[in-house]
């Protein structure tokens, strides 16, 4: 079984910075697309950045330049470095990624989510 699990959350002041991190851990052989996506309040959910295996990076519009998604292979793990934060990247955030499990690679990869983890940025 594959969990994902993000920390890193809390209330920022506007201009502030935030550092998720999300572990994935359970039998894992590799993985492949790891991302982030957001849902503010009453909102969809949406694509925040995007991370290939070889490190090839996507990022939202509203967040260039002030977001930087990085990943470490060997730890299973996905980072999501935000700075200068506006009370419009107030959401959930959720981490997500394409894994393939097991121990054999032959299994074809299985997309998961994280749990969320709330950012408010409010004075």
């Amino acid at each position: 079984q594959v969990q994902l699990v993000e920390s890193g959350g809390g209330l920022v002041q506007p201009g502030g910075s935030l550092r998720l991190s999300c572990a994935a851990s359970g039998t894992i052989f590799s993985i492949n697309t790891m991302g982030w996506y957001r849902q503010p309040p009453g909102k969809e959910r949406e694509l925040v950045a995007s991370i290939t295996s070889v490190g090839t990076t996507n990022y939202a519009d509203s967040v260039k330049g002030r977001f930087t998604i990085s990943r470490v292979n060997a730890q299973n793990t996905v980072y999501l470095q935000m700075n200068s934060l506006n009370p419009d990247d107030t959401a959930v955030y959720y981490c997500n990624a394409d894994v393939v499990p097991g121990t054999t690679g032959i299994l074809v990869p299985r997309n998961y989510w994280g749990q969320g983890t709330q950012v408010t940025v409010s004075s």
